[in-house]
């Protein structure tokens, strides 16, 4: 029987890390697990964490580009909260380049932020789920579908996300472990960079073009009303024959499965 607590907090008892919790689709990790009930350590790099958000998690600063620093803040998440049962993995950047000029530097600067970072954060929580089970969760993009000739080597990276989600959820199915991955078109710090580096003109040009290519609203989502609730779904018990899928949070951008 489904009590009332149930279903008020959703995630009573979860224990959930969140890389990338300072901001953007992180931040709003925090918040809605937070009021799912789960008790959530969050993980930042460079950016502080809003003060809104100071009493809603345990804070820790890690570079998860680093596997020694990563192992670090996992072993203090555990004795902070008791153990590991959600990773939300939302760290990640957004940088502009194109085909023809990308440099060396930039291609291996987005690999190991996007794609080895995913691959670290992973490792480290299925070491701590492999004898009770969990949910991994990863963010990858809509542009690792389309592509992006403003930024090839992040869709790149966002697709290998893709493919080592598939693997690593047939890997650890049998250990009742769940990965995933979000394709959400929602309001972030990149969406910003985004139009920054196309200026104003092409910024306004690119907000016409979604009014014809999101169906509900025209405009990207919001991180924490729109995104929130399926991340707390697949955060929850509901998820647990949900694994090795792509899931769009995107208000009919791609259609996958269409």
């Amino acid at each position: 029987m489904t009590t009332s607590t149930t279903r008020e907090s959703p995630l009573a008892g979860r224990r959930a890390v969140v890389t990338g919790a300072a901001t953007g689709i992180g931040a709003a990790a925090v918040e809605a697990f937070a009021d799912a009930g789960a008790s959530v350590v969050a993980l930042y790099h460079s950016t502080p964490p809003p003060e809104r958000l100071n009493a809603r998690a345990e804070w820790l600063r890690c570079d998860v580009r680093n596997r020694n620093a990563i192992a670090d803040a996992f072993g203090k998440a555990v004795a902070a909260v008791g153990g590991i049962d959600v990773l939300l993995h939302a760290a990640g950047l957004w940088r502009p380049a194109t085909p023809e000029t990308l440099s060396d530097e930039e291609f291996d600067f987005l690999v190991d932020t996007n794609f080895k970072a995913t691959v670290l954060t992973n490792q480290a929580a299925f070491a701590l789920m492999r004898e009770h089970g969990g949910r991994i969760i990863n963010l990858g993009s809509s542009e690792a579908v389309l592509g992006n000739p403003e930024a090839p080597h992040y869709a790149a990276t966002k697709a290998a996300v893709h493919a080592w989600t598939r693997s690593a959820a047939s890997a650890w199915a049998k250990y009742g472990i769940t990965v995933n991955t979000l394709a959400p078109a929602v309001e972030t710090p990149g969406a910003q960079r985004l139009r920054d580096h196309l200026g104003p003109e092409r910024a306004e040009l690119l907000s016409q073009a979604l009014k014809g290519m999101i169906p509900i609203g025209g405009a990207l989502g919001d991180p924490l009303h729109d995104l929130g609730p399926v991340m707390v779904f697949l955060a929850g018990p509901g998820s647990r024959f949900v694994t090795g899928q792509l899931i769009a949070v995107d208000g009919g951008l791609l259609k996958l499965g269409a």
